[in-house]
């Protein structure tokens, strides 16, 4: 018998804000743990809640940028558990009225639909010792967007297809940086199997606390196959938690898994409901952004860039933005590609360089000014110190050399230096034609003008 498998993930975003959901404290990466802490975040008793409107309209920005449906109201529940990382024992989330239902995410071939998308408080980070543990408060309250999937892939690679466009989407609109070494893209995975044909879903596992895109590839892969011999063999599933150990590459169970009655939900009384009116969504609206899918299509036809080029340049919102600004610039957008992909791709972080730099660069390589060989050199200077190429040619001396009379002067060296060479041409060799034009450029220092070097020492052997 065959089976297939039935994936939906939950996508938990941490939000670009400045400050918590319910209160002022700073959501900063990597501060002194329990520094950026307050009575609210650490659950004091007595304490109110204040909601932060950046979280909310930020929440709306995701909904409509995947076609969701906004609710026009929505609320506040609470959520209620006991584990050291909530230290109300309960949770402000968002359950039968969330802010955005609906939506679809497109990926290669197909498209992913949305359940819901709502907004909640993040809990704190509990760190294992060997013999102990220790709670960080820090992060406790950092807001944190759910976008749950709808049951719609099938193989791992649409999850990670899934995982990709959905982060491409929320870095370009600047709703979160999605850097998962930070944990503020964090994924559970739900995955069943069911025998070819079959309408009804399999037992649902679901695998907990996801933090790389390809590690949910290989947890997804393993679990179906392991689902899958399970049913071959007449055993019977049960819906469960698991963990994933990436080094031993197998999910382990964590406990049986919890329904929403577990939780007790009741309406958080501390908080007003969010109501939406027409004049909040057309402020949310200005702030779409041009979309990664939108902006590949845009780089090939305008700028002439085959597929690869355009997905690589997207692939990253600054790198994205970097490339159409010097690309705008240049009257050759895809040295411009050719330069960003594999001279600055690796070290973009690092760079001086301004799109209009690279542009003045390319312009120099193309008018002839300097050779591709001396432009590396400017770009390496360009790179460790801001400076505008035409700027570092002047003062290193670079400009390449075009002069006929001097050139035919080296040329006239190289050939009497190397009479093999010479005799290999002569005798039908064109290849040897490139060992004399090297020898011009070394002893023109690399300035001589490369194509006005071929045409010299063809001419001169006839």
């Amino acid at each position: 018998m065959s089976y297939e498998a039935v994936i939906g993930l939950e996508v938990h975003v941490q939000l670009k804000t400045q400050s918590k959901i319910f209160c002022s404290c700073a959501t900063e990466f990597g501060a002194e743990p329990n520094t950026n802490v307050c009575p609210v975040c650490l659950g004091y008793p007595g304490v109110m809640p204040v909601m932060n409107a950046e979280a909310v309209r930020k929440t709306i920005l995701t909904g409509l940028l995947i076609g969701c449906e906004i609710a026009r109201f929505s609320k506040w529940d609470r959520k209620n558990y006991y584990y050291p990382d909530m230290p109300k024992n309960y949770q402000i989330s968002q359950y039968d009225l969330p802010l955005c239902t609906g939506g679809k995410v497109p990926v290669p071939g197909k498209t992913i639909g949305v359940t819901r998308i709502h907004l909640e408080e993040d809990v704190a980070k509990n760190t294992h010792f060997d013999t102990n543990s220790g709670v960080d408060f820090n992060r406790a309250g950092t807001p944190l967007m759910e976008i749950v999937s709808e049951p719609d892939m099938r193989t791992p690679d649409d999850a990670f297809a899934y995982l990709t466009a959905l982060k491409e989407m929320l870095v370009t609109a600047g709703v979160s940086d999605c850097d998962m070494e930070k944990g503020q893209l964090r994924c559970d995975c739900n995955v069943s199997v069911r025998p070819v044909g079959q309408k009804e879903f399999g037992e649902k596992i679901e695998i907990k606390n996801m933090n790389t895109i390809s590690g949910v590839r290989r947890a997804l892969a393993y679990e179906i196959e392991r689902q899958t011999v399970a049913l071959q063999r007449g055993e019977k599933l049960q819906q469960e938690t698991r963990r994933w150990d990436d080094e031993a590459g197998k999910t382990s169970v964590m406990r049986t898994k919890e329904y929403a009655h577990d939780y007790r939900y009741f309406p958080e009384p501390d908080l007003m409901p969010v109501t939406v009116d027409d004049a909040m969504l057309a402020e949310i609206r200005k702030l779409i952004p041009e979309l990664p899918e939108a902006k590949r299509q845009r780089f090939i036809q305008q700028y002439g860039l085959p597929e690869y080029d355009a997905g690589v340049l997207v692939a990253d919102a600054a790198v994205a933005k970097f490339y159409d600004e010097a690309a705008g610039q240049s009257k050759n957008p895809k040295a411009i590609s050719n330069w960003v992909m594999t001279e600055l791709l690796p070290k973009f972080g690092e760079s001086k360089i301004t799109p209009a730099q690279l542009a003045e660069l390319v312009a120099l390589i193309e008018g002839g000014q300097i050779s591709g060989k001396i432009g590396k050199e400017v770009f390496a200077e360009m790179f460790a110190t801001g400076k505008a190429p035409a700027v570092i040619v002047k003062e290193k001396g670079l400009v390449q050399v075009s002069d006929t009379g001097a050139i035919e002067a080296f040329a006239d060296q190289a050939i009497a230096g190397n009479a093999k060479s010479v005799a290999d041409f002569k005798a039908g060799n064109k290849a040897a034609l490139n060992a004399l034009v090297g020898q011009v450029m070394k002893l023109s220092k690399g300035k001589a003008n490369p194509k006005l070097v071929s045409e010299i020492l063809t001419r001169k052997l006839g």
